[in-house]
C-alpha cells in the first residue's frame, strides 16, 4: 500500500481518536469544574442544620437574650478571679451551668464541668472559657458604664466568653437541641500567665481519648478564628547576694544592678520578623528599702515565637546576658575593694511552656466555622494566638479559639472595655459551629 493510500485509510481512525480525546478532556474539565463549584456551594450556603426550625428558634432566642447575657457578664466580672484563686467565680459558674440543665462537677484542677449527654457513647466535644484574669488580688473589678461601653479589668477577657458558655447550654435545653456527641461546657482554670494552661491540660488528660473537637471561647472579637497555637516560654531569673547598707557597704555587688546590666545587654538581642518572635520583661522585683542594698532581685520574662526553635535561641541569649551582667557587677565590686568571698548567684526557673500546633486546613471544625460565618454574613481571618487551644492542638486534637461577640479593647490593662453591640452574632456563630461538629440529632417528638 502506498503512503497516500495509507493516509487516506488512517484519516477516519485519526478523526475518531481525536474526537474521543477531546470529549474526554471536556468531560474531565466539566467534572473538575462541577467538583469545585460543589465545594464552593457547600461552603458558601447556609449550614444544613439551619433548615431545622429548632435551630432557627435558638438563633432568635440568642438574639433576644443578648441583654440578659450582658447583665450576667457584669456579675461574673465583678467576682475577682486572679490565676490560682478562681474558686469563687467557679462556684458562680457552676450554678449557672446547673441552671442551664447540665450535670455539673468540679475536677481536681478546679475546672467546672457541665455535661450535656449525647446519643453516642464515649464521644465528646469540649467548649470552654477560662475563669481567671491577669489581675492581682485587690484589683477593683467593679464595672462602670459609659454609653454603650462597659469598663472593668477582665470585662472582655474573659467575661465575654464565660457569660456565653451557660447561655448556649440554656438555649440548647429550651429548644430541645440534642446532639450525637456529648458536649462538655467547661469554665476552666489557669489559662493566664503562670497558670500555664493547667486547666485545659487536666481536661485533655482526663478526656483525651474521647475528645473529637475543642472550642475555646476567649474574648469578644468575631473578626478572627484562631487555628494556630503561638508557642511561648516564661522564665524567672533570680540573682541573690549578701545585701548591706547603702552607705557603709557601698560597692557590695547589688542583685538589682546586676539584673539591670544583664537586661540592657539582652534588649540588644535581635528578634526576627519572620518567623515573628517577641520578648517581654513583664516583672521586676527586689529590695526592701531605698537605703538598703538588696539581697535578692527577680525578673520574669515572656518569650514567644511562631517557630519554637527561636524561643530557645532567645532563652539562651537571656541567660548569657544575665550572666554577663552579674560578672560586670562583680567586677565593679572588686574595683571598689569588695572582693574576698562577696559574690552573686543566679537561679533560673521555667515558669511555663506553651506548645505550638496548627489545625489542618481541611478540618471539619474550620469548615464548620466558615459555614457559620457564611450564614451570618460574617468575615473572619485565620489567626495565630496563645489560648486554651494550644494544648489540644499540640496533641493533634482539632481545636480553635473564638471570640464570643461584641467588641473590646485594652485587654490585660486596667482600661479594659467591652461593647455588647452585636454580641448576638458571636453567640449565634458559636452555636452553629458547635451543632455542626457535635452532630445535630433529628427531633424526637
Amino acid at each position: 500500500m502506498d503512503s497516500a493510500l495509507a493516509m487516506r485509510s488512517l484519516k477516519p481512525a485519526l478523526g475518531l481518536v481525536m474526537t474521543c480525546g477531546l470529549l474526554c478532556v471536556m468531560l474531565s474539565a466539566m467534572s473538575a469544574l462541577s467538583t469545585r463549584s460543589g465545594v464552593r456551594a457547600n461552603r458558601s450556603s447556609a449550614a444544613d442544620i439551619t433548615a431545622d426550625p429548632r435551630v432557627r428558634q435558638a438563633l432568635a432566642k440568642l438574639a433576644g437574650d443578648a441583654p440578659s447575657v450582658t447583665e450576667e457578664q457584669i456579675r461574673i466580672t465583678e467576682i475577682p478571679a486572679p490565676t490560682f484563686r478562681e474558686s469563687l467565680r467557679g462556684m458562680h459558674l457552676a450554678k449557672l451551668l446547673s441552671d442551664a440543665g447540665l450535670k455539673v462537677h468540679t475536677d481536681q484542677a478546679g475546672n467546672v464541668i457541665g455535661e450535656r449527654v449525647g446519643s453516642a457513647k464515649g464521644e465528646f466535644v469540649l467548649i470552654t472559657a477560662h475563669l481567671d484574669t491577669v489581675f492581682p488580688v485587690g484589683t477593683d473589678v467593679r464595672v462602670r458604664r459609659e454609653g454603650s461601653k462597659l469598663w472593668a479589668p477582665g470585662i472582655s477577657d474573659n467575661g465575654a466568653g464565660l457569660a456565653t458558655l451557660p447561655a448556649i447550654g440554656r438555649i440548647m435545653r429550651d429548644t430541645k437541641l440534642e446532639t450525637r456527641s456529648s458536649i462538655l461546657f467547661v469554665a476552666d482554670v489557669g489559662e493566664e500567665g503562670e497558670g500555664n494552661l493547667r486547666g485545659i491540660r487536666k481536661l485533655v488528660e482526663n478526656y483525651r481519648k474521647q475528645l473529637r473537637y475543642v472550642i475555646a471561647l476567649d474574648g469578644a472579637s468575631i473578626d478572627y478564628v484562631t487555628t494556630a497555637a503561638l508557642a511561648s516560654r516564661r522564665v524567672e531569673i533570680t540573682v541573690t547576694g549578701p545585701g548591706g547598707h547603702s552607705w557603709s557597704d557601698f560597692g557590695v555587688p547589688n542583685p538589682i544592678d546586676a539584673l539591670v546590666r544583664g537586661i540592657a545587654l539582652f534588649l540588644k538581642t535581635p528578634a526576627p520578623d519572620s518567623p515573628r518572635t517577641t520578648f517581654n520583661i513583664g516583672s521586676i522585683e527586689g529590695g526592701t528599702s531605698v537605703n538598703s542594698i538588696p539581697a535578692k532581685a527577680t525578673i520574669k520574662v515572656d518569650l514567644r515565637s511562631e517557630a519554637e526553635p527561636e524561643i530557645l535561641k532567645l532563652e539562651t541569649a537571656l541567660r548569657r546576658a544575665i550572666q554577663s551582667g552579674v560578672e560586670e557587677e562583680m567586677q565593679a565590686g572588686h574595683e571598689h575593694g569588695m572582693g574576698g568571698g562577696v559574690g552573686l548567684s543566679i537561679d533560673t526557673k521555667v515558669l511555663g511552656v506553651r506548645p505550638g500546633g496548627e489545625l489542618a486546613e481541611n478540618s471539619p471544625l474550620l469548615a464548620a466555622v466558615q459555614k457559620a460565618d457564611d450564614y451570618l454574613g460574617n468575615r473572619a481571618r485565620i489567626e495565630r494566638s496563645s489560648t486554651d487551644a494550644n494544648i489540644p492542638l499540640s496533641l493533634g486534637i482539632p481545636s480553635i479559639a473564638l471570640g464570643a461577640g461584641g467588641s473590646s479593647g485594652g485587654a490585660h490593662s486596667l482600661q479594659e472595655w467591652y461593647d455588647p453591640t452585636g454580641r448576638e452574632i458571636g453567640m449565634q456563630r458559636v452555636l452553629l459551629t458547635l451543632l455542626q461538629v457535635a452532630g445535630l440529632n433529628p427531633p424526637t417528638d
